[in-house]
């Protein structure tokens, strides 16, 4: 397992690293965004060491930010890849244009790859391998792959990560979550997209990618998934040649669809397409595990036209429920049923309490009409689309990151199809397995899966009530038993409720000072100053200067309400 661990003692940003993301954000022209935060006027004079003349820089805003990515190197760019499954933070074109980034590196030298194999096999490489290709057949950031031949003959493709890349990575997410704090306390406005969150995110996302143990897992799991399918096929992972740092599988022959979609190699186009949309909709639906990052470069086409899966370090993760209602809202968007729709996404937890249910569903009309024709193809599209930030800051809606994440692949997949094959409609397959997915959980025999874990359940809660009701007793018995409540604006509720009774005190004051003052006018009771009642007008006269005061407090008061 790799450490990722950033101690109290480390977790200061690496400041000359920062001179660095400044002088390549300022050369792309992102200096408004450094004055911001406040980092521009504090490293100007240094600044001054590092730039000469800012380049000029024509390109739009979304594409310099894929430039100053890959200018910064390894976690920069793979920060980038994360987002670009986000549109629903970044929009549309910045994730389309943040997908572009290339995790290429120039290859570290064979000496270094033999001293990570040796040291984390913990023998001599002859030892293990018959033969050892020095030039690697594929180099990215994060580490480069080799192929060999294990001392049983086995044909085998070697994964070595790079020296240093980790503590790399580590020091620039310190730098990282410095920076998002940062902007998140002085820029207002990117408090919405909750940067400390994605960079947060990020940092989970990358540690399963350093740890070569998790992307075994990731490969045997739907290995698993697909044994039984002659269609698809993920290579053999031989676990006791593989580490934290190593990771050696099978070696698979076959052509990368890249090659297939750029030439004129004979394979068969549709039955490919057909066999992709299928291995996808049986990934989400059936299993709830999925391949979340379906590039050209990451697919084989073996023969037969069996396709072959490869880079598992990214994997999406649905769980039994959200695949069931998944199921639902696909037949609903197929059968353009609006209200359905808009039902479905309440059960899904995605509406939330403050979305406007007729707003959405006026929204939803107009998405499904740009997308709804004689032949419906886009619903990775249409699903896309209702993750955008437009939609979510309009409604408030709440999306959960596999669901964006879910909305992405299968857009690159109908995508992927369509490139194959122009007439391919993938929804016909997702049509078949929705309804298949439905049929089977009105089959009786499909609850009994659930019966072990609802018979453990069940007995938790028979040994906890009894022992939970007693010690409730108990209390309630002693006089100590608590109780919690929420509230909410009882303090509004307390202020108004004080004001009323401060004004129906005031108001009876008055009434007493009116019938006190009416009855010392009476001559015979009244104190006469030169035949004038003096006491009975003196009250008079206190009484209207506090009912004015009092009908002057109720104006103001409900003018401001």
């Amino acid at each position: 397992m790799i450490n990722m661990n950033i101690g109290p003692y480390n977790n200061r940003p690496d400041m000359g690293r920062l001179r660095e993301i400044i002088r390549v954000m300022t050369k792309y022209h992102f200096g408004n965004i450094l004055e911001a935060v406040g980092l521009k006027n504090r490293l100007f004079e240094t600044l001054k060491l590092y730039i000469k003349s800012p380049e000029e820089v024509h390109e739009p805003a979304h594409v310099r930010l894929r430039l100053v990515l890959e200018e910064l190197g390894t976690t920069f760019i793979k920060l980038g890849q994360v987002l670009s499954t986000r549109a629903d933070l970044v929009g549309r074109e910045v994730a389309e244009e943040l997908a572009k980034l290339q995790d290429e590196a120039p290859p570290f030298p064979f000496e270094d790859v033999k001293r990570v194999l040796e040291s984390e096999l913990g023998v001599p490489m002859e030892e293990v391998f018959a033969e050892f290709q020095e030039e690697p057949v594929a180099s990215a950031s994060i580490g480069q792959v080799h192929r060999a031949r294990l001392r049983n003959g086995d044909a085998v493709a070697v994964k070595v990560q790079r020296p240093g890349i980790a503590d790399t990575v580590k020091s620039d997410i310190i730098l990282m979550k410095y920076l998002a704090k940062l902007a998140n306390d002085r820029v207002p406005g990117l408090r919405y997209y909750n940067l400390p969150g994605i960079v947060a995110e990020f940092e989970r996302a990358i540690r399963k990618e350093l740890d070569y143990h998790q992307e075994a897992n990731n490969v045997e799991r739907f290995r698993a998934m697909f044994m039984d399918d002659e269609t698809v096929y993920a290579p053999y992972v031989y676990r006791e040649y593989s580490t934290g740092r190593v990771l050696t599988m099978e070696y698979v022959d076959g052509v990368k669809l890249t090659d297939i979609l750029k030439s004129d190699i004979k394979f068969n186009a549709r039955v490919i397409a057909e066999r992709g949309a299928r291995c996808y909709f049986k990934q989400i639906f059936i299993h709830g595990f999925f391949h979340a990052d379906p590039h050209p470069g990451n697919i084989l086409v073996q023969k037969g036209n069996v396709l072959c899966f490869l880079d598992f370090g990214m994997m999406g993760h649905l769980d039994r429920s959200f695949r069931d209602r998944l199921a639902e809202l696909f037949i609903l968007l197929m059968n353009y049923d609006v209200n359905g729709i808009v039902n479905q996404l309440r059960y899904m937890n995605i509406l939330t309490e403050e979305t406007d249910l007729e707003e959405v569903k006026y929204d939803i009309i107009d998405l499904l009409d740009r997308y709804y024709g004689a032949d419906v193809r886009k619903v990775g599209e249409i699903l896309t689309e209702f993750t955008m930030p437009g939609m979510i800051r309009r409604h408030r809606i709440r999306i959960p990151r596999d669901f964006v994440l879910l909305a992405r692949v299968m857009s690159m997949a109908e995508d992927l199809g369509e490139r194959l094959d122009p007439r391919f409609n993938g929804l016909a397959v997702a049509w078949e397995m929705t309804h298949k997915l439905i049929r089977n959980r009105l089959n009786p025999l499909r609850n009994l899966d659930e019966v072990p874990a609802a018979i453990i359940e069940l007995e938790h809660i028979m040994n906890d009530l009894p022992r939970g009701l007693i010690s409730a007793l108990q209390k309630l018995e002693e006089g100590k038993l608590k109780m919690e409540l929420e509230h909410r604006n009882l303090d509004e509720i307390s202020v108004r409720i004080e004001r009323s009774t401060n004004r129906i005190s005031v108001a009876m004051l008055v009434s007493a000072l009116i019938i006190g003052s009416s009855l010392v006018t009476i001559p015979r009771e009244a104190l006469i100053l030169e035949k004038f009642p003096f006491l009975g007008i003196f009250g008079f006269a206190v009484s209207f200067l506090i009912a004015l005061a009092l009908i002057v407090s109720i104006i103001k008061s409900r003018r401001l309400s």
